[in-house]
């Protein structure tokens, strides 16, 4: 068992307490890890105005592996996302969300086991925007006029959709190396390439020759909108899903959905040069700040990707282990995992790591 250098960035709203809640986990594990502690998001932007100071991504390139906290993004004002931010500075081109239905958490799909795999680096999130009325906007608006014919109002605004060859074949491999290294059999591309035929239908044809030099692994392809009715209708025909950045963004959330929500769902982002950072992927819940209140699970489970990232599969195993446990007896659990969730007996954020602690320990 080795000894790594992992930066932790503890975010803000109720980050801090589950950075501390997952610290505490993973150490309890016996993985040696040298954390290096780095502030980011709404609080550090109103000291500094950077929510994401340069000293945070040059943590990140000297250690390669980061895990964050969730961070605030203001909705129409303030700063971009921090998130899209780090995706966009450190390549970190493939989101994995895993979805796995735990047993005591609400859900109507039990049995659900599911992958999804996002581009994180192009499509409308790409943040290539033209703001409404803008002189850069207009002349944007007159030359696709001039070029397709298509009469665009002039009070619009405009979002650029670039998808490449080069992204969709790295994102899609990623895909396909994902689910033959952890025994998947089957990758589904989505997309809508029926309508959009320049650049989903790229997403496809491309999808189509990656999926040819993995024979081992299963490959089809939905459109997705009617992905999103046969997730709902039958998951279990599905395994591994890679999908452009948007549909992604949707489609992860809506996975979540199927196994009880966004506090149990964790996220890891991967990218060239061996940089990943992980992360929950439910917000930093600020009206919840410094309660002790909030389910650490998707933290903890993006720990466990961590682990498994860094090769410490055992202790990787154990933890999830634990925390399934804990789940399972439905005593030590927050309130939003309680059947009832006004029920008194939850415990806080503090308490359910405890917990999953004693489990480890215990196991």
């Amino acid at each position: 068992m080795g000894s790594y250098a992992i930066t932790l960035i503890t975010g803000d709203g109720t980050g801090p307490e589950l950075a501390d809640a997952m610290r505490r986990c993973v150490d309890a594990t016996g993985v040696k890890i040298d954390w290096d502690v780095q502030e980011a998001g709404i609080d550090v932007f109103e000291r500094e105005g950077d929510p994401l100071p340069a000293r945070v991504i040059e943590s990140i390139k000297r250690n390669k592996i980061a895990i964050k906290a969730p961070i605030t993004t203001p909705v129409g004002k303030g700063f971009r996302s921090v998130n899209v931010r780090l995706r966009q500075e450190l390549d970190l081109y493939a989101c994995l969300r895993p979805t796995k239905a735990y047993q005591g958490v609400r859900t109507r799909f039990p049995e659900v086991d599911l992958v999804v795999v996002r581009e994180n680096t192009e499509d409308l999130y790409a943040g290539i925007e033209f703001e409404r009325g803008a002189d850069t906007t207009l002349q944007l608006i007159d030359t696709i006029d001039g070029l397709s014919g298509r009469n665009i109002r002039k009070d619009s605004g405009v979002s650029i959709k670039p998808i490449s060859e080069f992204g969709t074949r790295r994102i899609v491999r990623f895909a396909f190396e994902y689910a033959r290294k952890n025994g998947r059999k089957k990758v589904t591309s989505v997309h809508k390439a029926n309508i959009m035929k320049f650049s989903d239908g790229l997403w496809l044809d491309v999808s189509r020759q990656v999926a040819a030099e993995f024979p081992d692994i299963e490959f089809d392809d939905r459109i997705v909108d009617n992905m999103c009715m046969q997730l709902v209708q039958k998951p279990e025909l599905y395994d591994v899903l890679v999908l452009p950045n948007l549909y992604g963004d949707i489609l992860s959330d809506l996975c979540a959905g199927l196994v009880g929500g966004l506090g149990v769902a964790p996220g890891g982002n991967f990218g060239e040069g061996g940089f990943a950072v992980f992360e929950a992927t439910h917000g930093s819940a600020p009206k919840y700040k410094g309660l002790n209140k909030v389910n650490p699970t998707a933290l903890i489970l993006s720990s466990v990707l961590m682990l498994r990232h860094i090769d410490e599969r055992e202790a990787a195993d154990r933890l999830e282990n634990a925390v399934a446990a804990v789940i399972a007896g439905g005593k030590d659990v927050t309130y939003d995992l309680k059947q009832d969730r006004d029920d008194p007996s939850a415990v806080g954020t503090a308490q359910m790591a405890d917990a999953i602690i004693r489990e480890i320990e215990n196991g």
